[in-house]
């Protein structure tokens, strides 16, 4: 008998019933039948994606009920989807087990309630619950809405509550939320990437122009250089990390790991270098010295699409006896940034010198600032060893010329420290010296670390945000003239495409779709309605508030701050001085229950805890239709193959019932500013219940108008869905509500939910398969895969190509379609000159060049570089957290925090599968230390920094090598992160109880790579 494909996996599935049937010398047919008999008949196949981290991997999911007329679906088994492109059926252990976590017997089941001093939940019903929070929240902004600051100025701001989103929320919830919340003034809303990749964003978007990973999964397997260093894909992507293995396998390529451990990743790489947490920059900028000085270079990419002959300032400068850039203000602890520009000539335009002669060049600058990263200082930084530093030197120079690429894969190895932007800037740089961004099988690849951070990100669920990267208006900007204006850039070149220039189409378009026919040219689209902002209300300076007695209220939508937020101690005690929490999830978690004694691992006594909490049962991802954005920017759309169980509701109607019931209290009692609440849009068939389907349409957006071309043809008609952002305007004429999404549900249909796997180019494109922002272009940036008369660099290797009339290839050109290469147009059209940024136009608050800082608790004395700077001079550091930091002499070790692959964060701890796999919370330690502390494997073990201490089992490995750093012997401590005291695993320690209240200067990303602690046995039990 013959079997497609999809019948086959199914005969797998089945496991030992189909193949013991076969075996016994029945016929095929037969073994098929009895195989569906015993698993799949009957059932309901899904297709839908992991929830766990940004591989996105594809899933189907089975689910039938027990035969009753109208009985509830019941999903019992799951498999990889073998169509997926990029998973191609594969999942990872925790995929392979998230049944369990979709079934676990933890899941909370009907709304909970703790009273102020109770040690206790007590059951409640929806409306009470839904009453009492929205009563809370209201009574909250009344008090404490600030409708004009001092000055007089408009600024209609909720400072005193704040909100804290899922990373695992469909797009279409998450844009739920922003409505919401930013309709009541919040301006603390947050989501995951402010304490992951939230670097990412900052660093891209300063070089390239947008904050997103360049390329996508597929494509990696087009390098010739793989480098795995600030991340271990192999253990936290391992699906997506298949593609550098099949680079290895089919295209010869050589992967290279770089990190403190030798871990699952370094176990397969064909060279390891160790490097200390937190001297990446060093080890990178000595990478450029080494390219610089021994003309590795790829100067005709270098000078065509890179910023290397713009001509800067004769102001600016570096000082390397102070280690400050011009402009700082040590009162202020920031920069005056107006000396780090470029040159221009009376128009305007920036000058360039495309000789690279000038000694004010771009070029020429930074010649000069990495000239002090010699193999030797990087050695004395690092602890890598001058051979191994070399080697990778040597490779990556090998992927100069036009017919090699590199692709560096990273993940919060780079993103949590204190200069994480810059870490990832430095890479970037190299890519763009070596001609490896926007071509294939190059690229500066962010592995996001959860299903929809990315997508939460382009939502604009950051406190200074809005969607797609436009930004919340700030008090200083006080009318939308001028908010246009400072966000509008010009042009740096006469004929750069300089997309930002159509920043008032992409904003009066969002308000349309925030306010629909209220938001009219009148009252300027309604840009008094969002709330403006004073300072960056980030979770750092939102936990500080609460610490401090600022903050009143805190919504986590599956979130679970205690864990996630640095120096758990005190989060703790900010979580305390609350007078109301709502947690919004489908399992129980540390922060719910943070004012619960758990013994050892948290330590309270709840009588003295007045915090009013509420716990809200809410869906999983299997139990909802929607978007989640994948790290290769591919939005996915995923159905559902059950309801939510128990009492639990959809995470849109908890958020729609609560907006609705704080409207009617307004209405009926009044209060403060409430007009943006009045005036949201909210035109839902179900009020209650917004569809998945309606809010997608919404971020895509419409035609609010008959819709014409040049020639007065309409194109489209009132109320049709929008092809794309090109026919975005900013006369009220058309809505959409993230702008970057424009295109992904059109009247052609939902482009999200394609599912064609072909890939005619053999290269990893499969541009049928789910849609990527922006408009479907696979590989960002592509035009520079072109020389400067459009041919591409490798004829092996065409993503994009000038025809004569118009751009065409492999790929959707990300660029103006029929924008000839004789315009003179720069490649990456988001930055207003047209070119990648090795110099950083104002757009990073420490520095247009990385420069080497040490941790702000460094193992070793001073900063080799610059004794009289030693730290981040901008990082964020509150006064107070300064005097919590620990030194070497008490805390000798370094400790680092990562991942495991049979564990995601701390969800899985509720999963019966992966808490078998992996039951008890360990850290790593080396054998040298071992010896010294007379610590065995097994063994339990203390681990202290200045803020607290865990316990844990030891595990004693030579994968944690010894450095000599500065003259000093260095060690390094491992410690997983993904423990708790909630859950089906033994009883653990949150592991942020180590770790600094610091963060990334520009994105306020927390340090938790790198920070000093100390270790000792155990003697007696934990």
């Amino acid at each position: 008998m013959l079997f497609n494909r999809r019948q086959f996996f199914k005969i797998c599935a089945g496991g030992m019933a189909g193949t013991t049937v076969a075996t016994l010398g029945l016929a095929p047919s037969i073994a098929l039948a009895q195989t569906r008999q015993y698993k799949l008949l009957k059932s309901k196949e899904t297709r839908n994606n992991c929830t766990y981290c940004s591989v996105g991997c594809g899933m189907l999911l089975y689910s039938r009920g027990d035969g009753a007329k109208n009985a509830e679906s019941s999903i019992f088994h799951i498999e990889g989807d073998p169509d997926h492109p990029v998973s191609r059926g594969s999942l990872c252990p925790k995929g392979a087990g998230v049944l369990d976590y979709i079934k676990s017997e933890q899941r909370v089941k009907y709304p909970e309630y703790r009273a102020p001093g109770s040690d206790k939940w007590q059951r409640i019903s929806w409306d009470e619950a839904i009453d009492r929070i929205a009563r809370l929240m209201k009574a909250d902004r009344d008090k404490n809405f600030q409708e004009k600051n001092a000055q007089g100025t408009t600024v209609n701001r909720w400072t005193t509550t704040g909100w804290l989103v899922t990373s695992a929320a469909s797009n279409e919830t998450g844009w739920l939320a922003f409505k919401v919340a930013r309709s009541l003034g919040m301006l603390s809303l947050e989501t995951q990437a402010r304490v992951c990749h939230g670097p990412s964003v900052s660093s891209l978007a300063a070089t390239f122009g947008r904050g997103a990973m360049t390329n996508n999964w597929n494509d990696i397997k087009n390098a010739n250089v793989v480098i795995v260093m600030g991340g271990n894909a192999a253990e936290a992507h391992p699906v997506g990390f298949k593609w550098a293995i099949e680079a290895k396998i089919t295209n010869g390529a050589e992967l290279i790991a770089i990190d403190p451990r030798f871990h699952r990743t370094a176990s397969v790489a064909d060279h390891y270098v160790p490097i200390r947490a937190g001297s990446d920059i060093a080890f990178l900028l000595g990478i450029i010295n080494y390219l610089i000085s021994h003309n590795e270079v790829n100067f005709e990419y270098l000078v065509t699409h890179s910023n290397a002959s713009l001509i800067v300032r004769d102001d600016f400068n570096f000082d390397t006896n102070s280690g400050l850039f011009s402009g700082y203000d040590a009162a202020n602890r920031q920069y005056d940034q107006t000396s780090w520009a470029y040159q221009k000539d009376e128009k305007g335009y920036a000058l360039r010198d495309k000789t690279l002669s000038h000694p004010r060049c771009v070029w020429n600058l930074l010649k000069q600032h990495v000239s002090r990263y010699t193999p030797e200082v990087v050695n004395q930084i690092t602890g890598s060893p001058i051979d191994g530093f070399l080697h990778v030197c040597r490779s990556l120079a090998s992927t100069k010329t036009n017919d090699r690429a590199a692709t560096f894969l990273y993940a919060l190895g780079w993103t949590q420290h204190t200069y994480g932007s810059q870490i990832i800037r430095t890479a970037a740089m190299i890519q763009l010296i070596l001609g490896n961004i926007g071509v294939m099988g190059g690229g500066i690849n962010a592995l996001r670390g959860h299903s929809n951070i990315q997508g939460l990100t382009d939502v604009g669920l950051l406190s200074n945000r809005l969607p797609a990267y436009l930004d919340l208006p700030k008090e200083s900007q006080t009318s939308l003239e001028q908010y246009l204006t400072e966000k509008t850039p010009k042009p740096l070149g006469p004929n750069e495409v300089n997309f930002w220039g159509n920043y008032p189409k992409f904003f009066v378009s969002f308000m349309k779709a925030m306010y629909g026919e209220n938001a009219t040219q009148d009252n300027n689209w309604g840009f008094d309605w969002l709330p403006k902002w004073d300072k960056t209300y980030d979770v750092l300076r939102f936990s500080k508030m609460m610490r401090d007695g600022q903050a009143n209220g805190f919504i986590c939508q599956g979130f679970n701050p205690l864990a996630a937020l640095p120096d758990k101690n005190s989060i703790r005690d900010g979580l305390s001085k609350l007078k109301f929490l709502v947690s919004i999830d489908p399992m129980p978690t540390e922060t719910a229950e943070f004012w619960k004694n758990h013994g050892e691992s948290n330590d309270v006594d709840p009588s003295k805890i007045q915090t009013e909490v509420f716990r809200l049962p809410a869906n999983c991802f299997a139990e909802e239709n929607g978007t989640i954005v994948n790290s290769s920017r591919l939005l996915q759309w995923h159905w559902a193959a059950a309801r939510p169980p128990y009492e639990s509701l959809y995470d849109p109607e908890i958020i729609a019932r609560i907006y609705l019931r704080i409207k009617e209290l307004y209405e009926e009692e009044g209060g403060a500013y409430h007009e943006p609440i009045n005036n949201l849009s909210w035109d839902y068939l179900d009020p209650e219940g917004p569809s998945a389907e309606e809010l997608a349409k919404e971020c895509n957006g419409r035609a609010l108008t008959n819709l014409t071309d040049d020639n007065g043809n309409i194109i489209l008609k009132k109320g049709q869905l929008l092809s794309g952002f090109s026919q975005l305007k900013a006369d009220g004429s058309t809505s959409s509500g993230i702008w970057i999404f424009c295109g992904s549900w059109t009247e052609q249909g939902n482009l999200m939910a394609r599912r064609d796997p072909s890939d005619p180019s053999g290269k990893g494109i499969h541009a049928g398969w789910a849609w990527a922002w922006p408009m479907n272009r696979r590989v960002l940036y592509n035009r520079a895969s072109a020389d400067e008369n459009g041919k591409p660099w490798d004829p092996n290797r065409v993503l994009i190509k000038w025809n004569g009339t118009n751009w065409d290839g492999n790929d959707i050109a990300d660029f103006t379609g029929t924008l000839s290469p004789s315009s003179g147009a720069g490649a990456f059209i988001m930055n207003n000159d047209g070119l990648g940024g090795l110099f950083c136009l104002n757009r990073l608050v420490d520095g247009p060049f990385p420069e080497h800082y040490e941790p702000f608790e460094t193992p070793i004395s001073n900063n080799p570089m610059h004794p009289k700077q030693v730290n981040n001079p901008v990082a964020r550091a509150f006064k107070e957290d300064l005097a919590r930091l620990g030194k070497a002499d008490e805390f000798p070790y370094v400790g680092t925090t990562y991942s495991i692959t049979e564990h995601f964060h701390f969800w899985t701890q509720h999963a019966r599968l992966a808490s078998i796999t992996q039951p008890e919370q360990f850290i790593e330690l080396s054998e040298n230390l071992a010896n010294k502390k007379g610590i065995k494997l097994g063994d339990t073990v203390k681990v202290t920094s200045y803020r607290g201490y865990i316990k844990a089992k030891a595990v004693v490995t030579k994968r944690l090598p010894t450095l000599t750093v500065d003259g000093k012997e260095i060690e390094t401590i491992g410690i997983p992160i993904v423990w708790g005291f909630t859950g089906q695993t033994k009883k653990g320690f949150l592991v942020n109880e180590l770790t600094p209240h610091l963060g990334d200067a520009n994105s306020q990303t927390p340090e938790y790579k790198s920070f000093l602690v100390n270790i000792e046995k155990v003697t007696t039990a934990a």
